[in-house]
């Protein structure tokens, strides 16, 4: 069974208190044991933007949905084309100061986990073990056929073979990896097949109206019940599949923090929430526990 895809959320009554003070955060991540579960506005300062902030990609850009990709080659070659040119961008992004913190404070044991609602391999690229790709990863190509997975650098290769003379201006960078490509040049891209069993190639992400594996979300659960606490970075929550951690951390009596620009669904559920730029609090954080 598909969910209906949820893309936007609407804050309602008066907003909860947050603050600039990181002394509570500090305090419950200085005993250990926090897992992180982390959103796009931690992959913000890579150049790589968000979906729901004040310059979010949902205010010009509907996000591709699992239905539409399955049940419309035109679709899927839209997709592709737009991602095609996306996906060199994504490639080339480096880890920000946020991503580096968040992987010092793993190393010094003040983790003991992390989430991520992003699909770009940046908390892997700054050297934080063991992540949870929650929504899967962009460097990652599935068959919706024979279920087999490969690299996107393979697929990449075989997109520029069969499209040599592919062009068309990009517009905008989007955070699921695709760009802004106007729908003429969209219609030039010729789509490649599943070099096993010539099945569908989707990205190994999780699309809006998708569900995230049982699996990998017991995962999540697991590591929630093991830690002391929840720090959530850079995600507005809107979305369940980030959401429903927060809530059961919250229903189990364990400290949630969350570090966001702006309001987030989550916040009736939160312990403290810190109104800061990712950057900016984790390298703080990262002086005041790490000396």
């Amino acid at each position: 069974m598909r969910t209906r895809p949820t893309l936007t959320w609407a804050p309602t009554g008066e907003p909860r208190p947050s603050t600039t003070s990181l002394a509570e955060v500090t305090a419950v991540l200085a005993d250990g044991d926090v897992v992180v579960l982390s959103g796009a506005g931690l992959s913000t300062e890579s150049g790589i933007p968000d979906y729901r902030g004040a310059e979010g990609t949902l205010r010009r850009h509907a996000p591709m949905t699992y239905q539409d990709f399955v049940s419309s080659e035109t679709g899927r070659q839209r997709y592709w084309a737009r991602s095609h040119i996306g996906w060199r961008t994504i490639a080339r992004a480096a880890p920000n100061k946020g991503h580096h913190a968040v992987a010092a404070l793993r190393a010094n044991g003040y983790l003991s986990g992390v989430i991520t609602q992003n699909v770009d391999g940046l908390h892997q690229a700054a050297g934080t073990p063991d992540v949870v790709d929650l929504h899967g990863s962009l460097d990652r190509v599935i068959c919706l056929g024979c279920r087999e997975t490969s690299p996107r650098e393979d697929l990449d290769l075989r997109l520029r073979l069969a499209n040599p003379d592919f062009g068309g201006t990009a517009l905008a960078l989007n955070p699921d990896g695709d760009v802004d490509l106007d729908d003429a040049a969209a219609r030039r891209f010729t789509l490649v097949d599943c070099s096993e069993c010539a099945g569908v190639l989707k990205p190994d992400v999780v699309f809006f109206g998708e569900n995230v594996p049982k699996p990998r979300v017991e995962q999540c659960y697991r590591l929630v019940d093991e830690a002391n606490a929840l720090l959530v970075l850079g995600s507005s929550l809107t979305v369940m599949s980030g959401l429903r951690f927060v809530r059961h951390a919250a229903k189990n009596g364990k400290p949630v923090l969350i570090v966001n620009r702006g309001r987030t669904r989550g916040d009736e559920y939160a312990t403290v929430r810190v109104d800061l730029p990712l950057g900016q609090a984790l390298t703080s954080l990262l002086s005041l526990l790490v000396r």
